[in-house]
């Protein structure tokens, strides 16, 4: 068998690819034109046998220089490749995978608009949704399938317990929500050790440059926007709180706009008629000083535009000395609803963000479904849950035509252990409850309660009962089957927490509406979600989810805040005004003081 140059030759048919045999008188080593490679020529004229030996016929000259066909060398350098960017891509993507875990989410977080709207119906329990949404459909005729606007968009529910009790209060609460802790009940903005701890809405302001909200139907220094805003040991510092929301602290202001009640913490107590400090400092001077735009009225409300406003921020717009009146007392000609302050809002806080890529962060709260649950007042809080409906309503607008947009709805707590059902006597009772005796209410026990005692010292006996007789019961509470007891009852009343008893049972027995308490209660509260990563939500949580969320959809740092006001005070230095002022004016829920709610 003839020898190939270097390597021997296997026979003609163990070759693979290469060679076949060839007659040929020409003595060389031929090559096929077709699958000739630019190195086929290496050995073109190399005399291999004589003339008498077959000729092959040879492929590719790689075959023999390397025993492998180019073919093959091709295949082999194309896997090489293919193999080297697989692993080129694992890598690029764990590493992808851990940066995107330790701070990537954070990053693309911050790089892209989002807006946050945290709304706090306080006080506002699952049963009181139940009734509100029979109200709703029994009174205006609604199928039996009728939901209301919370009801669409329920996700899951919040645990209420504080860090030293299973029934939190309202400072407690709004604290899980704004710093993502645990807290004592009475704290605001502090820790369970009492040192401040850095709040969504500052740490929103300072480290994504968001323009920010409070909106309330309570004070404005109340607990609820109070923990969002301010650091204080206890809730009834107000006046101290008031001083953090105007920027009397190290931060300095951090909330654009504030819309509800609660000038009277704002004004100096030479003010003897509409202030509630216990100091000289005007704050509505101090805050204009510091750039505020201050509203007082509801003309002022009206004329304010959202665009020119928007490029005028911040603004105070406190619409009552106190609270705001309850929406079955308010006048709207003298106090927007807490839908159009939450239009407003929403509104002013588009505009000045409209051309940024910031957004902005928005907490409304639906303060008073809260305190006529503290009055065992039916009429008053169904009111306050519609009205707080209309809002969630109004957001819902906003987010279908802002999809970058997310809105959470949750309670801090239950208020009254409501129940949709009341036993009136020893008998097994009879299965219902009347809608009806609710509508025909016209105004809160708070109000009534307000006229009686005001007038009493100059009525006698006589016109105070004709007076419960012919207008409380019949006009302002709509009963007219009211007992000559009852009436009496009502009418010798001087103390103003008894006399509001009274007036509740009168109107609860008549609904068929029970409470088990005049304070909160330990139940779960419902969950609410709409809009962006809004399904993140569902499940049951702890209130201190709800923090961690706003934390993580917006790649906020809160230690980092924290950090920055563990030194601001947090001790009012002045006593706080309860009793006077409660004397004066908030006949709504005396029980709130000097108890925490």
């Amino acid at each position: 068998m003839p020898l190939f140059y270097e390597k021997p030759m296997a026979p003609a048919d163990d070759i693979p690819y290469a060679a076949v045999p060839r007659a040929s008188t020409g003595g060389r080593v031929r090559f096929s034109d077709e699958l000739h490679d630019s190195d086929a020529a290496d050995v073109e004229d190399n005399v291999l046998f004589d003339q008498h030996t077959d000729v092959l016929e040879v492929t590719d000259n790689d075959t023999l220089y390397y025993g492998v066909s180019l073919g093959t060398r091709r295949r082999m350098r194309k896997g090489r490749w293919f193999w080297i960017t697989v692993v080129a891509l694992v890598i690029v993507s764990v590493v992808g995978v851990f940066w995107l875990y330790f701070d990537g989410i954070s990053w693309m977080q911050r790089s892209k608009k989002r807006n946050v709207i945290l709304m706090i119906s306080d006080g506002f329990g699952p049963a009181s949704e139940t009734m509100a949404r029979n109200y709703v459909q029994q009174i205006q005729g609604l199928p039996v399938d009728y939901q209301s606007p919370l009801d669409e968009i329920l996700v899951g529910s919040s645990r209420t317990r504080s860090s030293d009790s299973l029934v939190t209060d309202s400072a407690a609460g709004a604290t899980a929500f704004s710093c993502g802790i645990k807290s004592y009940n009475g704290a605001i903005g502090l820790s369970s050790n009492q040192s401040p701890c850095g709040t969504v809405l500052e740490a929103a302001k300072l480290q994504r440059n968001m323009k920010t909200g409070l909106v309330a139907t309570s004070r404005i220094t109340h607990a609820t926007p109070g923990a969002f805003s301010a650091h204080v040991t206890h809730r009834d510092m107000e006046d101290l709180i008031a001083e953090y929301q105007i920027g009397n602290y190290s931060l300095g202001p951090v909330v654009d706009l504030m819309f509800g009640g609660g000038r009277c913490h704002f004004e100096p107590n030479t003010h003897a008629n509409s202030s509630c400090r216990a100091d000289a400092r005007n704050l509505i001077g101090e805050a204009q000083e510091r750039g505020f735009r201050v509203l007082g009225t509801r003309k002022e409300f009206d004329a304010l535009n959202a665009e020119s406003a928007g490029k005028q921020l911040p603004i105070l717009g406190t619409f009552a000395a106190s609270h705001m009146d309850y929406e079955i007392d308010r006048d709207e000609h003298e106090q927007p609803s807490l839908a159009e302050m939450s239009q407003k809002a929403l509104d002013i806080l588009d505009q000045a963000t409209q051309h940024s890529n910031a957004g902005f962060f928005l907490m409304i709260e639906g303060s008073r479904i809260d305190m006529a649950a503290h009055t065992n007042d039916p009429a008053a809080h169904v009111r306050e849950i519609i009205a707080y409906w209309e809002a969630i309503s109004v957001v819902r607008k906003y987010i279908d035509s802002h999809p970058d947009t997310v809105m959470i709805s949750v309670s801090d707590h239950e208020t009254g252990g409501f129940s949709v059902a009341k036993q009136l006597g020893p008998e097994y009772p009879e299965y219902r409850w009347n809608p009806q005796a609710l509508k025909a209410a016209k105004h809160s026990i708070e109000y009534i309660s307000s006229q009686l005692l005001s007038t009493r010292a100059s009525e006698d006996s006589g016109e105070r009962y004709q007076l419960v007789r012919d207008t409380v019961f019949p006009k302002w509470m709509g009963i007219a089957d009211a007992t000559h007891e009852e009436i009496l009852q009502v009418a010798q009343e001087t103390n103003s927490v008894s006399l509001r008893q009274l007036l509740s049972t009168a109107i609860s027995d008549r609904a068929e509406l029970g409470w088990a308490t005049h304070g909160h209660s330990a139940v779960d509260v419902n969950l609410y979600a709409y809009g962006q990563d809004a399904k993140l939500l569902r499940g049951n949580h702890e209130n201190t989810d709800i923090g961690d969320f706003i934390v993580q959809a917006l790649g906020l740092d809160l230690q980092s805040i924290t950090n920055l006001i563990r030194n601001d005070r947090v001790v009012q230095n002045t006593q706080t005004v309860k009793d006077t002022w409660l004397g004066r004016r908030d006949l709504d829920a005396p029980e709130h003081y000097p108890h925490t709610h």
